[in-house]
């Protein structure tokens, strides 16, 4: 089962961290930092594996990564999970970022927070692997995105009626009605 996905930069900003079991933010912050010490003093010609830190559990977890750029994807998961099989899971993760928005950067996970858990969550949920299928996660991020577009069209509706009253000229409108001469319909008025 996966522990936690984390990934975070070459100077240890995390830039995504999702906990599938429980830790309070303060001890969800000494992880991401023990994490980010362990992997970052590794040289990049040695294995993507090793054991978890003293606080995410230990010789009972292991710490499965891949540096790509400047972001470090950090998968911690128990001993039933294969190492490759999750190495091919992070590779899953990157590429479809990448075909997300078109070669992904540290930037985009800055300012499309909302966008990544979704992709995420398409992957994996509750610490368990929901797909692997890049064609099948692509096409649901699409249904997703045209849902989107369709609710900001429904969202916009009320701003294209207020422009629309404001482009009618009201005020000439007023002018040019033909209504009856008011003081005479008042003299002709019974009570």
């Amino acid at each position: 089962m996966i522990k936690a996905i984390l990934v975070f930069n070459n100077y240890g900003k995390p830039r995504l961290s999702k906990f599938y079991q429980y830790f309070n933010e303060d001890m969800q912050q000494q992880i991401i930092k023990e994490t980010f010490q362990l992997v970052s003093k590794r040289d990049d010609n040695v294995c993507n594996f090793l054991e978890g830190g003293s606080l995410i559990g230990g010789s009972d977890y292991k710490l499965i990564y891949r540096h790509y750029a400047t972001l470090y994807f950090v998968f911690c998961v128990d001993s039933s999970e294969s190492e490759l099989g999750i190495l091919d899971l992070i590779q899953v993760f990157v590429e479809t970022l990448d075909k997300c928005f078109e070669n992904v950067c540290e930037l985009d996970l800055i300012f499309h927070v909302d966008k990544i858990h979704y992709i995420l969550n398409e992957l994996v949920m509750g610490g368990m692997v929901l797909e692997t299928n890049m064609t099948e996660i692509l096409s649901r991020i699409e249904e997703q995105n045209k849902l989107e577009k369709q609710e900001a069209g429904l969202a916009g509706a009320p701003s294209r009626a207020v422009s629309a009253m404001k482009n009618m000229n009201i005020p000439q409108q007023l002018k040019d009605m033909k209504l009856p001469d008011l003081p005479q319909a008042i003299k002709e008025l019974k009570f």
